[in-house]
C-alpha cells in the first residue's frame, strides 16, 4: 500500500516488519489425553446444544452447524483448556456455554447469524472503532477511539464491539490467534457526540466479562494512551475484573509506535501512514476484506474435511 497518498482502507496483511509466532501444541501425555477428550466430545455428531442461554427446553437443542465446527479448531480448544487450567470438565462446559452464547448473540454463523454489518453501520460513522494495521507480532490492531463516540450507551455499542472483535479475528494471519487492543482516550470534539465519550461502568463490566469468558487468550496486547484524569476512576473500577494473566499484557500511556511498525501506523500516532477515516471508503472495504478472508477460511475448512479440531494454521494458509 503506497505511503505517498492518503490511506482510507484497512491493511489486509502484516508488514514485513512484523513477526508471526508459531502455535504451541500440547507436549505431555497428560495434556494430549485431556485435549483428545475435549476433541472427541465435540466431534460427536449427536451432540446438541441450546439455542439460548436461559429457558431453552431440550426439544429446542440443535446439533452443531458447519460454521460452529469451523470455530472449534485445535487452537480454540487449547485456548479454552489453558484458560481452565487443563480441567477437562470445566473446559467442555465453558466451550458449550460460549457456543450457546454465540448462537443467542447472533454471531455463530449460518442460520444462527443475526448480527449483520447494516445493524451497526450507524455506530461507525465517526471511526470510533477500527481494525487498522498489525503490531510487531502480526496481531491485527483493534483501535478504540473513545473520543469519537457518536451514540449514547446502548446494547448497539456492545454489538458493535463484538462485531469488530469477530472481524479482527478474520484479519488474523497464518500463525497468529491474538489481537492487539489499542485504546485512545483523546477528545475529538469535531466528530463526537457531546457528553458521551466514556462508556458506562455497566457496559465496561459486561464487555470485560464477554472478553474474558468467551474470548479466552485472544488478547495479546492492550495499549491505553491519552488517558484523561476523569478516565482513571473508570479504569480503576474495571481493572480488578481483569484476570492476572491479561494484566501482564497491558501498557498505560506508552506510544503505539513502541509496539506497531511505523509502516502500518497512522501519523497521528507517530507512524508513517497518512490515514484519514472516510466512512464511505473504510466501512465497505473493511466489510469486504473480512468477508473475503472468512470465505477463504470456510473454503479450506470444507476442503480439509469440515470437522471439529482442524488447525487454524491450515485454515488460514
Amino acid at each position: 500500500m503506497p505511503m505517498s497518498t492518503t490511506v482510507k482502507v484497512p491493511f489486509s496483511e502484516p508488514s514485513e516488519y512484523s513477526e508471526t509466532p508459531v502455535f504451541e501444541d500440547p507436549t505431555s501425555e497428560d495434556e494430549i489425553a485431556k485435549y483428545d477428550t475435549v476433541l472427541k466430545h465435540f466431534q460427536d455428531p449427536e451432540l446438541k446444544l441450546a439455542i439460548r442461554e436461559k429457558k431453552c427446553p431440550p426439544e429446542e437443542f440443535e446439533v452443531l452447524i458447519p460454521e460452529e465446527k469451523s470455530w472449534i479448531t485445535k487452537e480454540c480448544i487449547l485456548r479454552y483448556i489453558r484458560a481452565t487450567n487443563w480441567n477437562v470438565v470445566e473446559c467442555i462446559k465453558r466451550l458449550e456455554n460460549s457456543l450457546v452464547w454465540r448462537r443467542e448473540f447472533g454471531i455463530a454463523g449460518g442460520k444462527f447469524q443475526k448480527l449483520f454489518p447494516e445493524d451497526i453501520a450507524a455506530e461507525n460513522e465517526t471511526g470510533k472503532q477500527l481494525v487498522f494495521g498489525y503490531d510487531k507480532g502480526s496481531r491485527p490492531c483493534l483501535i478504540l477511539a473513545n473520543g469519537k463516540q457518536n451514540t449514547k450507551a446502548s446494547y448497539k455499542q456492545i454489538q458493535n464491539l463484538i462485531f469488530y472483535l469477530e472481524r479482527a479475528i478474520d484479519f488474523m494471519p497464518q500463525g497468529q490467534d491474538k489481537l492487539a487492543l489499542c485504546v485512545d482516550f483523546k477528545s475529538y470534539p469535531e466528530v463526537a457526540m457531546k457528553g458521551f465519550n466514556m462508556p458506562s461502568v455497566t457496559v465496561g463490566k459486561e464487555v470485560l466479562h464477554v472478553l474474558q469468558y468467551h474470548y479466552p487468550e485472544r488478547l495479546g496486547r492492550a495499549l491505553f494512551i491519552n488517558i484523561p484524569w476523569y478516565a482513571w476512576p473508570f479504569l480503576k473500577i474495571c481493572y480488578p475484573f481483569v484476570d492476572p494473566y491479561t494484566k501482564q499484557k497491558v501498557a498505560f500511556d506508552k506510544p503505539f509506535s513502541d509496539y506497531i511498525p511505523l509502516q502500518q501506523l497512522a501519523k497521528n500516532y507517530g507512524g508513517e501512514v497518512d490515514f484519514e477515516y472516510d466512512y464511505e471508503a473504510y466501512w465497505p472495504a473493511f466489510i469486504e476484506t473480512a468477508a473475503g478472508k472468512r470465505k477463504s477460511y470456510m473454503k479450506r475448512f470444507e476442503e480439509l474435511g469440515a470437522t471439529v479440531g482442524l488447525s487454524e494454521y491450515d485454515l488460514r494458509a
